[in-house]
């Protein structure tokens, strides 16, 4: 049987799905505004094929996100021979700002040699976002050091924590390395699960502090003490895994509350030793620090796509 305006084939009409109001409703997608500010990952540590490869699978994540975004990734220790029509394999943040502004420039210029009345630009050219869980007062002087260096308009964001998807970040590390359960609700259990966790970071006090919000939200998912102390000084990992000793914990694992390219391996693995701890992956490239990327770029320029959000604790 047909309908005046179905097809005459009996077969059902596939017809629009209604859009679901309220609150629940799904964020229609948003892209990137054209002529949108790049966003630039500042990349710290020594320039490796794995550093870019993390770098990399960070700015594919922040695109997924919002379609249209210029990417691009400078590192901190860089090279500096970069000009509009030759780039070296690892490009110094310095000169990835360098070249974007050169090539707004140009824009504007071929627009105007067009015949085209173009106002000069205003805004910044690129949104910089350290690749940093957590705040590194050293290597922020110099990543600001070379946005000014670049002479390039370009806003500098913070860091990316503390925030509750590093803590599912640091939760899934944990799970991975068998040293924590994936999901409390399910109750299976793991044998070597740690019931203490030392947070490691580096960059000083400023550091312990921030990382010790993010261990709170992870204590939370995992029901056991977490405490951060500094890689970077002498002792300190140590120590705080003879405090949460003292206080009860007897099988302790060390979480690099760090994205990787940051991290002295070597310092980790010393510090793991000496206080004799299981030691699980730094974050890397995780989903969430795509979109943590990408939350502080859009936050910067006042763009509204849907914002991170952490997974429910369980």
């Amino acid at each position: 049987m047909s309908s005046p305006t179905g097809p005459a084939s009996g077969l059902p009409v596939r017809m629009p799905r209604p859009r679901q109001p309220g609150r629940h409703r799904r964020p229609e997608p948003v892209a990137a505004p054209e002529g949108a500010p790049a966003l630039v990952l500042a990349v710290p540590g020594t320039p490796s094929t794995s550093t870019r490869g993390l770098a990399e699978e960070v700015v594919s994540i922040a695109r997924s996100e919002l379609p249209g975004l210029d990417a691009r990734i400078g590192y901190v220790d860089g090279e500096e021979d970069a000009t509009v029509t030759s780039f070296p394999e690892f490009p110094s943040l310095r000169s990835v700002l360098a070249h974007a502004a050169a090539e707004r420039t140009a824009r504007v210029e071929r627009a105007r040699a067009a015949g085209a009345e173009v106002a000069d630009p205003e805004g910044p050219v690129a949104v910089v976002v350290p690749l940093l869980a957590g705040p590194d007062s050293a290597l922020m002087r110099r990543i600001r050091q070379a946005v000014m260096d670049s002479r390039a308009a370009a806003e500098l964001t913070d860091v990316l924590g503390p925030h509750p998807l590093l803590a599912e970040a640091l939760h899934v590390r944990l799970s991975e390395a068998g040293l924590a359960r994936a999901d409390r609700a399910r109750l299976f259990t793991v044998a070597t699960a740690a019931d203490g966790i030392v947070l490691a970071t580096v960059g000083g006090e400023e550091a312990v502090q921030a990382a010790g919000i993010t261990g709170m939200l992870l204590a939370a998912r995992l029901a056991v003490p977490v405490m951060a102390a500094a890689l970077d000084e002498e002792g300190a990992i140590a120590a705080i895994a003879e405090q949460l000793r003292g206080s009860g914990s007897a099988q302790l694992a060390l979480a690099p509350y760090l994205i990787g390219p940051e991290l002295d391996t070597a310092l980790l693995d010393a510090a793991a030793k000496e206080a004799g701890c299981s030691v699980a992956e730094p974050v890397g490239a995780y989903p969430a620090i795509g979109k943590l990327a990408l939350a502080k770029y859009t936050t910067t320029l006042g763009i509204t796509p849907q914002q991170p959000s952490g997974t429910p604790v369980h």
